[in-house]
């Protein structure tokens, strides 16, 4: 079969190999593909690999010989999985690949807020402690994470690992989610969202982004959160209105936000959360960990082979 890599730098720029994907067949590997790329490079293909590049209905529709896709991610929102099946064209995704990473960045994030490390270890290269007339120094306020409410937006996967990890540290966890109380363990509690947002903390999204969820971080629910509250997002860019999250950073309507995901990406200069007020942004990197990216391209082989061989698996609904 003919196998066509859209876009695999990210997934692999170069520490990683992708031999075992070439052992199923004959395989086209493209670093980036710009969307006018797409149909002369995947012309041809049976088997297309992509990460983010678009693969909509018309372009779906102008690839007569594509039998699969395969999303080098969990989320396929960047593929038209409904005119995919109508083609009768298999699409998979990669679940679960980056949970432990992404648990990781949400605390990551958590404790540079709430320990201030880039402006401290920025301070002592400065001199501030040097010049200290005592034995430490600090100028912010430092915020401690026991008994503390975190609220998780989603209780997937990754949210539910990030619900464990805050157990860990012996903070308190709320959770809005489809789930069942029943389906839950007693350290977690599930509450209504505008209670979350009123109450909680630190609140940590976790759910995929759908016309119900996009920017459910919007002024209305942002004028419920705390002012020493923290907004942490690692999904979705479009959960957040991001002109809103700015205001309620600069008037001190909120503390803090940490984010590893924008609604454009690579962001636009004119971001209105690049120059917000403790705002601290980390470039999608939730998930780009060496091990989880191992993880991603040895299921990525998985899917493609179970395909080959007629039992697909991660397959996605159309």
């Amino acid at each position: 079969m003919r196998i066509v890599i859209l876009d695999g730098y990210t997934a692999n720029p170069g520490d990683l190999s992708w031999d075992k994907l070439k052992e199923l067949g004959e395989c086209t590997i493209y670093d980036r593909t710009a969307p006018d790329e797409v149909l002369q490079r995947a012309a041809g293909a049976e088997i297309l690999l992509t990460n983010k590049v678009v693969l909509n209905s018309e372009t779906i529709a102008a690839l007569p010989d594509l039998k699969y896709i395969g999303v080098l991610a969990t989320g396929y929102n960047v593929v038209d999985a409904v005119a995919a099946k109508q083609r009768g064209i298999v699409v998979t995704n990669i679940p679960a690949y980056s949970t432990p990473s992404v648990g990781q960045m949400v605390f990551a994030h958590i404790l540079n807020i709430t320990q201030q490390v880039r402006h401290y270890s920025d301070e002592v290269r400065e001199g501030k402690w040097g010049s200290s007339p005592d034995f430490c120094f600090y100028d912010t306020p430092l915020i401690e994470l026991l008994g503390k409410k975190i609220g998780i937006i989603g209780l997937g996967q990754t949210g539910f690992n990030t619900a464990r990890i805050a157990i860990g540290f012996g903070m308190k966890v709320w959770a809005h989610t489809s789930k069942s109380r029943l389906q839950l363990p007693p350290e977690i509690k599930k509450i209504e969202i505008d209670q979350l947002f009123h109450e909680c903390d630190i609140i940590s999204l976790h759910c995929p982004l759908t016309e119900t969820t996009r920017e459910l971080i919007n002024a209305q629910h942002l004028s419920l959160m705390k002012p020493t509250s923290i907004l942490i997002n690692t999904g979705r860019g479009g959960l957040i209105n991001e002109q809103d999250l700015a205001d309620a950073l600069n008037s001190g309507k909120i503390y803090a936000a940490g984010l590893d995901v924008l609604s454009d990406e690579p962001p636009r200069s004119d971001s209105p959360l690049l120059t917000a007020k403790n705002c601290f942004i980390t470039p999608h990197i939730a998930w780009a960990n060496f091990e989880a990216r191992q993880r991603l391209m040895q299921i990525a082989v998985s899917n493609v082979k179970a395909f080959i061989d007629g039992k697909p698996v991660n397959v996605v609904k159309g």
